[in-house]
């Protein structure tokens, strides 16, 4: 590395160089030639690394952004789309890093070489989409009678039934059953046919497995003390495999079960049983530890910890092993588990232990889950932000978090917050659930960070611990004041904000909507808010968050609307109808308007948004109506806005755009209220799930219309995937395809999750 890039700099560089007797006398004379060379070595610095970047620059792989698309022209790389000014913003750069992907260009030429194999293919998927793919030829799987002269290697038959495992893997990516010829073409649109002689279907992988490690398990008490299940919040959730293979896949492997993101079904985390035995136990494959590419201990894909079982008097400190685990389905928790054993379903996430030999001790859980991209909090990479003065307290337990927190705690402040640090970060270092009660107050001008560590996902799980009050998390400051939740999952209860304080953030967090969740992933308490703000003056700031409705409760005579800012986050009212009177995202109490600002950018809101006035709302799905006071206020811009909505100035926003044009069309008059009825039901967003919980939470389902899913302004989808680029990346995707596809082949793209 050159030395002008080091950290920290070395600003006496230059004067180092000079001679011993001449630093003496400088010294003596009270170093102004050093202060000169110092000023000097800053320019110096500022050239070096610009000759240095520069030299970067001739390759691809060190390359600033702004060059890919040079080196790209100079090999006869052709990019699909326009890309946009990089220095516009971040998203603008996200957008051509999706256009134009460094990864693809560096591979052009080696593409070029191996035109019309099927690694190519796979290679181009992960390298223009970014997702992990499998290539199925159809033909070696079609069945037809041998030559007697030349018999193949594998000869298929019939599908046994009694083959298990075969059928259970009939219609995927691994599929090894025989087929008969089908003549529809692959890549139709309409009826697609998958097993044709000339088809090759590239079978996608678009969910990505996120990792809970040594997290503890929810125990389900009101079903009995022996049942538990992964989530914390003792909702049923599908475990993930964790895919060994995080880069391309090499050219002698195809790639297997074990290198994709997929739901695990009992079938496949089963080992083949013995000869003798009618029960499965784990494959070794999926459970246990294993290292990770940087050498950490990891998970495989599941691991149980029960320290102190089966036996109390032992001490154990490894995972429960595989021979003691039966993998069994657990609907309705009927299967009770012999003596020494415990039950796993991989498919619903629950474990079940004997009745009569319950662990005495903690039951901690590493396991991978379905997500959709990194919002809401997680152990995925983020930037931690905080006060450049600020001073971090790393804790780790519950009680290590009580005497943190014990400066702001309003039960134990005494007569003024002297003792409070003006800047402070605590930060949780463990995926642990602390479960206490929390009632921060703030000092004027004090700000206070409560964030996980990079790599954790902690849980704030707030009780009744209170009879006579609410047991709400509150956050009560003063003047100036600022508050941030950052990587936080709050369950349990919801946030209260009160006092004049300056503001509240929330960044990368989820608070439960619904505080809590039943095993089906249902909400315990549909209609409380997860935020609320009662006679507080401060903005509320939420990023790549998930919360559940919000409520503003503040004097509207003698204070002004508050500003609330919302992007790239979901805000669920978790209402079934979103035209109920309960269902409100944004409102206060009593069906009334919040008296707030609002800006929403980038964001899915799941019921209806009552607000004073929406200065600004881009890329966002309103599945609820939308209200607001002033009107000649703000604008609304690429958004799905319900129909029925009483809004600001629209611009692009659908169903506007398909009523416009049934209006401008030449169909008669008396048809057009018809067709238009049939237009805002066309283009109505239509998600995969709607509940927190699920791993297709709040995506857009494949058939949901393109006015939505290409409706943002740069034609990404609207919503809160719209920074997935998805509609981009599969545009590219399918050109790329065919120009790389074998000649006479017919490529469809069908994704597995």
């Amino acid at each position: 590395m050159h030395p002008a890039l080091t950290y920290p700099p070395d600003h006496d560089r230059l004067f180092k160089l000079l001679p011993y007797v001449i630093q003496r006398r400088d010294s003596e004379q009270g170093w102004p030639l050093r202060a000169l060379l110092q000023v000097i070595n800053e320019q110096v610095d500022l050239l070096e690394v610009d000759c240095w970047q520069r030299y970067e620059n001739w390759f691809i792989e060190t390359c600033e952004p702004w060059v890919v698309p040079y080196i790209a022209d100079l090999i006869g790389h052709q990019a699909i789309g326009e890309a946009a000014d990089a220095e516009q913003d971040a998203g603008s750069a996200a957008r051509n890093a999706v256009l134009l992907p460094r990864r693809e260009v560096a591979h052009t030429l080696g593409y070029r070489r191996r035109k019309g194999t099927l690694q190519v293919l796979m290679d181009l998927v992960r390298d223009v989409a970014g997702w992990p793919a499998r290539a199925v030829e159809a033909a070696h799987w079609l069945a037809q009678t041998p030559s007697v002269r030349m018999p193949p290697a594998q000869l298929h038959g019939t599908a046994d039934l009694r083959d298990i495992a075969k059928l259970s893997r009939l219609g995927s990516a691994f599929d090894t059953l025989t087929h008969s010829n089908d003549v529809r073409r692959s890549p139709s649109h309409h009826q697609r046919g998958r097993w044709g002689r000339d088809s090759v279907d590239l079978f996608l992988w678009r969910l990505q497995a996120s990792s809970v490690t040594r997290a503890p398990a929810a125990c389900l008490e009101q079903v009995g003390p022996h049942c538990y299940t992964f989530s914390v919040l003792g909702n049923d959730a599908p475990l993930f495999n964790h895919p060994r293979h995080e880069g391309p896949i090499s050219n002698c492997h195809m790639p297997g079960e074990l290198d994709v993101p997929q739901a695990l079904s009992r079938r496949l985390f089963a080992a083949p049983a013995q000869a003798g035995e009618h029960i499965q136990h784990p494959s070794p494959d999926y459970y246990g530890l294993g290292t990770s590419a940087d050498g950490r201990t990891i998970a495989q894909s599941v691991a149980i910890w029960a320290s102190g079982w089966p036996d109390p008097k032992i001490e154990t400190h490894g995972p429960i092993p595989a021979s003691s685990i039966i993998v069994a389905d657990l609907d309705g928790w009927q299967y009770q588990p012999p003596r020494n054993h415990i039950a796993l379903d991989p498919e619903r996430g629950r474990i079940a232990f004997p009745p009569r030999q319950l662990p005495k001790r903690h039951v901690l859980v590493s396991y991978y889950h379905g997500t959709c991209a990194d919002i809401g909090g997680g152990e995925y990479p983020r930037e931690l932000l905080q006060h450049p003065d600020a001073i971090v307290l790393r804790v780790n337990g519950a009680e290590a978090l009580h005497n943190a927190l014990e400066p702001w705690l309003a039960s134990s402040l005494k007569d003024t917050q002297a003792s409070q640090p003006q800047h402070a970060v605590i930060e949780l270092e463990h995926s642990g659930v602390y479960a206490q009660p929390i009632h921060i107050k703030l000092a004027a001008g004090h700000t206070l960070q409560l964030r996980a560590a990079s790599g954790a996902r902690p849980v704030l799980r707030l009780l009744d611990w209170q009879v006579d009050r609410p047991d709400n998390m509150v956050i009560d400051g003063e003047a100036g004041s600022r508050f941030t939740l950052d990587g936080i999952l709050l369950a349990g209860r919801g946030l209260q904000v009160q006092g004049p304080m300056a503001s509240v953030s929330i960044r990368h967090s989820t608070l439960v909507p619904g505080w809590s969740l039943e095993p089906n992933c249902d909400p315990k308490r549909p209609s409380e808010p997860s935020i609320e703000l009662i006679d507080s003056s401060a903005c509320l700031i939420i990023e790549h968050s998930i919360v559940g409705s919000i409520q503003v409760n503040n004097d509207e005579v003698t204070t002004d609307p508050i500003s609330i800012l919302i992007s790239d986050s979901i805000v669920d009212a978790t209402g079934a109808n979103c035209e109920n009177t309960q269902c409100e995202a944004i409102g206060a109490s009593g069906s009334r308007l919040a008296f707030a600002h609002t800006r929403i950018l980038r964001c899915t809101v799941i019921g209806r948004v009552m607000t004073h006035a929406i200065d600004l709302a881009e890329d966002s799905l309103f599945m609820g109506r939308v209200t607001v006071a002033r009107r000649q206020i703000g604008c609304m811009r690429f958004c799905y806005v319900t129909p029925g909505s009483r809004t600001p100035r629209r611009y692009e926003c659908q169903p506007d755009g398909v009523e416009a044009s049934v209006e401008n069309s030449t169909r008669p008059d008396a048809d057009k209220d018809a067709a238009k009825e049939v237009e805002r039901l066309r283009v109505r967003p239509v998600f995969d799930s709607t509940r927190y919980g699920t791993p297709t939470y709040a995506r857009l389902a494949p058939h949901c219309a393109r006015a939505i899913t290409n409706g943002a302004h740069d034609e990404s989808e609207m919503g809160v995937y719209h920074d997935l680029y998805q509609p981009q990346r599969m545009r590219n995707l399918r050109q790329r395809v065919d120009e790389f596809s074998p000649a006479g082949a017919q490529v469809g793209i069908v994704l597995a999750n």
